[in-house]
C-alpha cells in the first residue's frame, strides 16, 4: 500500500459493512505513517473550486494599495500579506518568511459566549472589488463542512470508536478557510536560501482538507522511511492531513503531517500556484484528551484545543 493511499468515499458512505472495514483499515494505516490522505468521490464540483481560484487571483495581482485596506494579522480574517508567516517557526525551523499571500476566512456565526467572541469571531472580510468572491466562497464551505462530518465519521470507525467521536464537539467549530497565493520570481524576488512557499511544519488542528495544485515548487510531505517527498498528486481528489490536536486524541497512533511547500523552481521561475485550504477545528472550550491505550500510544496531558491553537498561531506570527 501507498504511503499516502487514494480513498473513494463513495463506498464508505454506501457501501457494506466489510468494504467499510476495508477501508477504515487503510485509513488507520495511512494515518500512522504520513498523517495524509487523498479522498475522492467527495462530490464537491471542480468548477466551484476553478471560479473560487479566478476571483481570488483577480484581487490577489491588485496594487498593494488596495489590498492594504482589507490586511489582518495571522488568525484573523482578510488579507495577509507578503511576509506576514513563517511556519517553520511553529516546529523550531528558523526560516525566512514565507513566500506567498492569504485570503483568511473563518466561521461566520458569532458564539453566544462574548469571551470567545472577543478572541475567535469577527465578520469575514470580503474584498469589494471581487464581490463574487463570497457566494463562490460561502458555497464551498457548506459543501467543506459536510465533507468533514463524513470524514470525522471515518476517523471515528477507524479507531474503533462510535462514529460521532470526533464530530460531536465539531458542533459549532472555529473552522478557518485560507487562500494560498504562490506567485512566481517576478513577483516576489528570488528566494532567499532556506525560504519556502510555507516552511515546514504540522497544522495544528484537527482535519486539514486541501485542494492543491500540481507545481514543481509544490506540496511535499515528510515520512521517517522517506523523508521528504513530493506529495502524490490527483486533480480530482483533495488532499487530507491530521493535525496537532487530532494527534493528540488519538496518543500518537496517528502523526501529524508534516509538509512544506517548495519556493518557485529555478527552472520554473515563473510558476504559479493557489491553494484553497480549509482547517477543521472544534468547538471552544473543547477538552483534547488521549484515547487510552491500546489504541493510544502516549497519554498526554488534557488541553483545551483553542489555548493550544492560539498559542501556535502566535509563534508563526513574523513580527
Amino acid at each position: 500500500m501507498p504511503r499516502i493511499p487514494t480513498i473513494d468515499l463513495r463506498p464508505w458512505l454506501d457501501g457494506d459493512t466489510e468494504t467499510r472495514r476495508a477501508i477504515a483499515r487503510t485509513v488507520d494505516e495511512a494515518l500512522q505513517t504520513a498523517g495524509f490522505l487523498l479522498v475522492t468521490g467527495h462530490g464537491v464540483d471542480p468548477a466551484l473550486r476553478a471560479r473560487i481560484r479566478a476571483a481570488a487571483r483577480a484581487f490577489f495581482t491588485l496594487p498593494v494599495e488596495v489590498k492594504q485596506a482589507y490586511a489582518a494579522k495571522v488568525g484573523g480574517r482578510g488579507w495577509l500579506g507578503p511576509g506576514a508567516e513563517a511556519n517553520g517557526y511553529a516546529e523550531g525551523t528558523e526560516t525566512p518568511p514565507d513566500l506567498k499571500e492569504s485570503l483568511t476566512f473563518a466561521t461566520h456565526e458569532p458564539f453566544d459566549d462574548p469571551v470567545i467572541n472577543a478572541e475567535w469571531y469577527a465578520p469575514n472580510v470580503w474584498p469589494a472589488e471581487t464581490p463574487e468572491l463570497r457566494s463562490l466562497c460561502e458555497e464551498y464551505l457548506a459543501r467543506m463542512a459536510e465533507l468533514e462530518n463524513q470524514l470525522l465519521s471515518l476517523l471515528g470507525e477507524a479507531l474503533g470508536l462510535e462514529p460521532d467521536f470526533f464530530a460531536r464537539h465539531m458542533d459549532r467549530p472555529t473552522y478557518g478557510f485560507n487562500i494560498n497565493w504562490y506567485p512566481g520570481t517576478a513577483v516576489i524576488g528570488t528566494p532567499e536560501p532556506g525560504q519556502f512557499r510555507i516552511g515546514p511544519h504540522t497544522d495544528f488542528g484537527t482535519v486539514t482538507i486541501l485542494d492543491r495544485q500540481a507545481g514543481k515548487g509544490g506540496l511535499q510531505v515528510y515520512t521517517d522511511d522517506g523523508g521528504w517527498e513530493d506529495a502524490p498528486f490527483n486533480p480530482e481528489a483533495f488532499t487530507i492531513n491530521i493535525g496537532d490536536l487530532m494527534a493528540r486524541w488519538t496518543g500518537d497512533r496517528w502523526r501529524s503531517g508534516r509538509h512544506r511547500v517548495l519556493p518557485p523552481p529555478a527552472d520554473a521561475p515563473a510558476e504559479e500556484l493557489m491553494s484553497l485550504v480549509y482547517f477543521g477545528e472544534c468547538t471552544p472550550g473543547t477538552l483534547v484528551e488521549s484515547v487510552p491505550a491500546p489504541v493510544g500510544r502516549v497519554a498526554y496531558e488534557p488541553v483545551d484545543s483553542h489555548v493550544y491553537l492560539r498559542e501556535k498561531l502566535d509563534s508563526i506570527t513574523v513580527d
